[in-house]
């Protein structure tokens, strides 16, 4: 990527992660030269506003990933092993949200703030814990670094903003 703007894509687009992957690269003013918004067949040819500006959804399927930089995955483990790799063949870096990699010896799992470091050994897929688990290290972190922490047990109990944007409307 040697660009001070990318093509961004978001895959899950329409989904409540997605909705807020938008709102957020916009408000962090993120260096965008383009962004494009993936779903399935069903949710393609939506048009989804934000900031003064309209976006055509786009199928997310086997070749459309041409001209991305980067890509955020937030369409679920199915949706990952299924395009990861050929977004990856077209140039691609895959930012993986969903659990389908998070255990995969060659994906390294990073929390920025905790292990930029592995950054450096993707092979064009990176994965991020889930949402929980991320709060959660960023307080236990600095924790471990001064006391060593061995164990930790955690129960959650999710929102029904897991179940995606249209379960929160309801």
């Amino acid at each position: 990527m040697n660009t001070n703007r990318y093509v961004v894509g978001i895959v899950g687009a329409t989904g409540a992660v997605g909705q807020e992957l938008v709102r957020l690269l916009h408000e962090r003013n993120f260096p965008m030269s383009a962004l494009r918004l993936f779903a399935s067949a069903r949710s393609a040819g939506k048009v989804v506003e934000y900031a003064g500006k309209k976006f055509t959804v786009e199928e997310a399927k086997t070749g459309a990933f041409a001209g991305v930089h980067v890509a955020f995955f937030a369409a679920g483990g199915s949706v990952t092993r299924a395009l990861a790799a050929d977004a990856v063949k077209s140039g691609c870096l895959v930012i993986d949200k969903s659990s389908a990699l998070r255990m995969d010896p060659k994906v390294p799992l990073v929390i920025p703030e905790i292990n930029p470091q592995d950054l450096a050994q993707h092979a064009g897929i990176i994965a991020n814990p889930n949402c929980s688990t991320a709060v959660m290290l960023m307080g236990l972190w600095p924790l471990h670094v001064k006391f060593g922490v061995k164990r930790i047990f955690v129960s959650t109990y999710q929102s029904v903003s897991g179940t995606g944007a249209e379960a929160v409307q309801e």
